[in-house]
């Protein structure tokens, strides 16, 4: 009886060659998931922060349908929602429009942040106030 000579399986180098493209893929995988780790938990802070927002806007129309309430100018504070503090800034605007007033809030996670985040532009008639 004579042995066949065909011998199968992978050689060493094609072996070599994957061991390549996995240790290359791998990493590109690994930063790819850290990354949306990352954006899962901005999102959560912006809606949080959308939500800071909703919030003070609404203590802003109640506040505002009283008669002695008078906002000028910029306020600021400081808000508890979900275990944390955020910041937030509310600043009034005359418009062009009389009897409008243009009020920017925003909300930040640090006092003197920059760069907030979240941003919401209201318009409210002068006559509620």
């Amino acid at each position: 009886m004579r042995r066949s000579s065909v011998q199968t399986g992978f050689t060493l180098v094609e072996v070599m060659v994957a061991l390549a493209i996995v240790a290359i893929a791998l990493p590109a995988l690994v930063f790819a998931y850290l990354q949306y780790v990352d954006n899962t938990g901005y999102l959560r802070d912006k809606l949080l922060a959308t939500q800071v927002i909703e919030n003070k806007w609404a203590e802003v129309q109640l506040l505002s349908a009283e008669k002695n309430f008078n906002l000028d100018g910029e306020q600021r504070g400081q808000y508890e929602l979900a275990e944390r503090t955020w910041y937030w800034r509310l600043k009034k605007e005359n418009t062009e429009v009389d009897g409008f007033f243009r009020y920017e809030l925003s909300v930040s996670q640090a006092e003197e942040d920059e760069f907030p985040l979240q941003t919401q532009i209201f318009f409210l008639r002068g006559d509620m106030q």
